[in-house]
């Protein structure tokens, strides 16, 4: 490809040979109970460079259809809910969607506590729900305050919730109550103190979805090269004029640029976030299973994500090679961070085991330990294709195509989160020292495959 041609491409894609992602306002969906919605708005007017769409819900039942009517015209970067939003809303979310729950403090609590013992100085036991036992002792302990905790709003009903805290107010104690139909509903059963969400709680969990929202698109909209490779024993100029024409007709594609690439190649140039959608997250690529249906040619696929049009290239020349190794139709991904995905299948079919039905839980735990959705899915998935097998962590780098190093450095991370658990020790030869050997648990905490 001569020079002119990438100075064409990068002109399309972004100034000099970085994309330049800076300057964009970040749309952000906001659902909550209306009883929030004033605190939520003065934390709002605080926000610059965030568009926010608001939707409020009275029962955590209607949370469901406010969701869709949030994204039914255009996916916000990000969401921002409350807590019983997301207890309503448990396994509806997109799961590419950044989300963040606003919760309850332990300076919000105390400050409820405060205003009970101002209210009710006689009373001296007391329900609350929102918070663990673990988190409402550490508030409870220091101030002599004998609370229990009631169900979690995000686990439990409504009715749930409310038995709990007239437990307790039979007892002569105050409810403490996080939930705003709780605190309607129990009224006249007792006496019963709201715990309010604060401008600046909500503020932060804004400007954390902000960021983090900001680093997503980032993210989509590196550079990325995918590139084709036809077989040999074709007709190649026949066989890569029909993989063009299969291209270019591939609506997910649009906007994408397609050129020739070698003696037998094309090369397809995009934004990430484009590919990955072309891809369906990396697990499928449906021109490969076109071109043998369609052009009865068989063809192998690599894609490369890097800063620059010509580590991209280069990446998905690597990942090319190895596809075209592989007995069947099918397409690796390199990454500049190290990270190789595959084989990624020919046909229309996922792979056998997948979390993409379980993307909010795979999101957040994600978020927590530090790693990709799509590294955590691919762990996940491994761990039941080994059938809970014990790996040492070069078997594990094998596994995922990655260098010993990096996956010493990902059980390192796994085990600080409680991923993976130490089993033993194997030696791999008569001498030297016995290496360790790890089982993965990821499904302990996200639960099994589909």
């Amino acid at each position: 490809m001569t020079g002119s041609r990438v100075r064409e491409i990068l002109g399309r894609f972004g100034r000099g040979n970085r994309i330049q992602v800076a300057g964009m306002s970040a749309m952000i969906g906001v659902l909550v109970h209306d009883r929030h919605q004033g605190s939520f708005h003065r934390a709002a007017r605080s926000s610059s460079g965030t568009d926010l769409r608001w939707s409020t819900y009275r029962e955590p039942s209607q949370a469901p259809e406010r969701l869709r009517d949030l994204v039914s015209d255009t996916t916000p970067d990000g969401l921002l809910v409350d807590q019983h939003a997301a207890g309503a809303l448990r396994g509806q979310l997109p799961e590419s969607l950044p989300l963040n729950i606003v919760a309850p403090t332990a300076t919000e609590l105390a400050m409820a506590i405060a205003r009970m013992r101002a209210r009710f100085p006689e009373r001296h036991l007391a329900s609350v729900d929102g918070f663990g036992q673990d988190e409402l002792r550490e508030v409870t302990d220091p101030l002599e305050l004998a609370a229990t905790a009631a169900p979690h709003p995000r686990e439990a009903s409504l009715e749930q919730i409310v038995e709990h805290h007239r437990k307790t107010l039979r007892d002569g104690g105050v409810a403490i109550t996080s939930h705003p139909g709780a605190g309607e509903v129990l009224a006249n059963d007792g006496p019963v103190v709201q715990i309010d969400l604060s401008p600046a709680t909500i503020r932060a969990g804004l400007n954390e979805l902000r960021l983090r929202a900001d680093a997503a698109r980032a993210e989509g909209m590196r550079f990325a090269a995918g590139v084709f490779q036809v077989r040999n024993g074709h007709d190649v100029e026949s066989a890569r004029a029909g993989m063009r024409e299969i291209l270019l007709r591939d609506d997910t594609l649009s906007g994408a640029w397609v050129e020739k690439h070698g003696r037998r190649g094309l090369v397809v140039f995009a934004h990430r976030a484009l590919l990955e959608r072309n891809t369906d997250g990396w697990q499928v690529v449906p021109a490969l299973e076109d071109a043998r249906i369609q052009l009865d040619i068989r063809a192998a696929a690599g894609f490369g994500i890097g800063a620059s049009v010509t580590a991209g290239i280069s990446l998905a020349e690597r990942a090319v090679v190895r596809a075209e190794a592989e007995e069947h139709p099918c397409a690796f991904l390199v990454q500049d961070s190290g990270t190789i995905i595959g084989p990624i299948g020919g046909g229309y079919r996922r792979s056998r085991y997948t979390y993409r039905d379980h993307g909010a839980a795979v999101e957040r735990l994600a978020t927590e330990v530090g790693l990709s959705p799509t590294t955590l899915s691919r762990l996940a998935a491994l761990e039941q294709e080994v059938h809970g097998r014990a790996l040492t962590p070069s078997e594990l780098a094998a596994l995922l195509g990655i260098t010993d190093p990096s996956g010493r450095r990902l059980i390192r991370k796994l085990q600080a989160a409680d991923l993976v658990s130490a089993e033993g020790s194997a030696h791999s030869a008569r001498r030297g020292r016995p290496t360790r050997l790890y089982r993965l648990r990821l499904t302990d905490t996200l639960g099994p495959l589909t």
